[in-house]
């Protein structure tokens, strides 16, 4: 047998390079979908008054309510006046931002024991999921950078589990992207916000200037939340470029959980102050409850 053209040996690498890399984007989006399947939150909508298609409630009418809003039908049984109220369906842009820092390769789970999610794949997860969510609900969702804009559809999901897939080699601790992140959009950050915080309180400043609203949600591993070490112990960054070495582990305790609770007061402040809401998740508990929590926020601002 010889080969064609098309099957030269670069040709079959090519090809194999991209079943490859095909074969990565339904695993993240169907493990997102299925995530998303098992949030069961019926129909979507508002449950507010608004611009739509979809019968909301009567409502006695008000003064400066217009004639062709009065449902005559509904009136005819009563001694007053009815208005038939639509939900609010206007579609919205939702924008994400998935902390690609080295810091977010961490994963505690010991060798031999269960299997845990880095911190950076349940933050892909959810993050994923969410867009399954809000994409079925109609919205347009994109990721915080200028690469991928929200777009509407299930192409869009496909696009954003090929750029969230893609992962990242950065710097230790991340900053959000908010250049691309449009005025009187929504926002999602999903990280360990480990990074420096003058830099996500100026991200968050300059997102509330734009009447931009959003959720934080802090994701951990619990080995960051318990600190169970003791004796001596050399601390290093997922990158490298910081370590630390100890003989009392042990004694570091104490302070590290008040700096870590310390840090977390702060974020939640931030976000408190820019009309955000700031939520922590831990990768050793499901994520349903992450992805339930995200959405109710969400919805909640928008």
């Amino acid at each position: 047998m010889t080969l064609t053209d098309q099957d030269t040996p670069q040709a079959l690498e090519l090809r194999r390079g991209a079943e490859a890399e095909a074969s990565a984007l339904p695993a993240l989006l169907l493990a997102a979908e299925h995530l998303a399947a098992t949030v069961q939150m019926g129909a979507h909508g508002r449950k507010r008054a608004g611009a739509g298609e979809e019968f909301w409630q009567y409502r006695p009418a008000h003064s400066g309510d217009e004639a062709r809003f009065v449902d005559w039908r509904r009136s005819a049984r009563s001694d007053t006046q009815f208005v038939r109220d639509r939900e609010w369906q206007l579609a919205q842009s939702v924008h994400l931002w998935v902390d690609e820092a080295a810091s977010m390769r961490f994963t505690g789970a010991e060798t031999g024991r269960a299997a845990r999610s880095t911190k950076g794949d349940r933050a892909r997860l959810l993050a994923l999921a969410l867009a399954v969510l809000m994409i079925r609900g109609g919205e347009r969702v994109g990721l915080a950078g200028p690469l991928c804009p929200p777009r509407p559809g299930r192409a869009q999901l496909m696009t954003l589990a090929q750029s969230l897939a893609g992962g990242g080699e950065g710097a230790d601790y991340g900053a959000p992207e908010v250049m691309a992140i449009t005025a009187q959009s929504r926002a999602v950050f999903v990280s360990d916000f480990f990074g420096d915080l003058d830099a996500i309180g100026l991200a968050l400043g300059t997102l509330a200037d734009r009447g931009v609203r959003g959720v934080m949600l802090q994701v951990l591993d619990p080995v960051e939340e318990d600190f169970p070490f003791d004796g001596r112990v050399i601390f290093e960054s997922m990158g490298g470029t910081l370590a630390h070495e100890t003989r009392k582990a042990g004694d570091l305790r104490a302070r590290y959980l008040d700096r870590l609770a310390e840090r977390r007061d702060r974020l939640a402040t931030m976000a408190q102050a820019a009309g955000w809401q700031f939520s922590t998740h831990h990768t050793g508990d499901p994520a349903q409850a992450a992805l339930l929590w995200l959405h109710a926020a969400l919805e909640r601002g928008l």
